[in-house]
């Protein structure tokens, strides 16, 4: 691979990790990527039977006056959007190394097909309580709506492959001897530090970005509060951390 093509393809992945989430309340200090939501509710999605999942997105939400309904915030296509105070002691998006959608909650966007043989209003309930459990107790998000769209209705659920393909092999973490690095990889639900929106640790002004993964199985929300708790324990004191979820393996 030239360069260039390096290049190139550092700048794709970054781009297909979407917006940066919030986790919990604004002051926690804690994101995670869209893509890795995505692949967590895409997961539960399936699991709904006469689903077949469509296109998701998730982005910040805000409450529209004049309905009282949540509406999307208005953002660029990409998923990039402008600054937002992550709270006190906690540092912003700009120190989080990439565009992130500010702090609150999420409005989830999501179309479907729906299989023959449930009525749509029983079938569009259980897929919108999955999805928010899934959001809510399964990541940490806070869910301000759902918005399900039916795109199709099918006789019968496509087929799926004939034999499952093996998972291609998950991203590597990188190697470090960065302190603040060192103290969140014992954080009980880390499985490794990650380089998908910069460097694993980054300084700035601003205070310190900690990017990582969690283990599947485990709360990102919660990993995420005690990463901030551990990094912000061996970090100079008055440093602002924010925590950055980047994967679930």
């Amino acid at each position: 691979m030239t360069t260039a093509e390096g290049w190139t393809a550092a700048v794709r992945d970054r781009v297909a990790q979407g917006r940066l989430l919030p986790l919990g309340a604004a002051a926690e200090g804690a994101w995670i990527t869209e893509r890795t939501v995505r692949d967590v509710l895409g997961r539960s999605a399936e699991a709904v039977r006469g689903v077949v999942p469509g296109a998701m997105r998730i982005g910040p939400a805000h409450q529209d006056p004049a309905s009282g309904t949540a509406a999307e915030t208005d953002t660029e296509e990409t998923g990039t959007a402008g600054s937002g105070a992550a709270g006190p002691g906690a540092a912003g998006p700009e120190t989080a190394g990439a565009d992130a959608a500010g702090a609150g909650a999420v409005l989830v966007r999501a179309s479907f097909g729906a299989v023959a043989g449930r009525p749509l209003p029983e079938l569009t309930e259980e897929l919108r309580t999955a999805l928010i459990a899934a959001a809510e107790d399964g990541i940490g998000l806070v869910v301000a709506a759902v918005d399900l769209r039916v795109t199709a209705l099918l006789d019968a659920a496509p087929p799926g492959p004939a034999q499952p393909s093996a998972p291609p092999p998950g991203p590597t973490s990188p190697a470090t001897d960065d302190p603040l690095a060192l103290a969140a990889l014992g954080v009980t639900g880390v499985a490794g530090v990650t380089d998908t929106l910069g460097p694993p640790v980054r300084r700035s002004a601003d205070g310190v970005r900690v990017e990582v993964a969690v283990t599947a199985g485990a709360r990102p929300l919660d990993v995420a509060r005690a990463v901030r708790a551990t990094v912000t324990a061996a970090a100079p004191e008055g440093t602002a951390v924010t925590v950055v979820v980047s994967d679930l393996r």
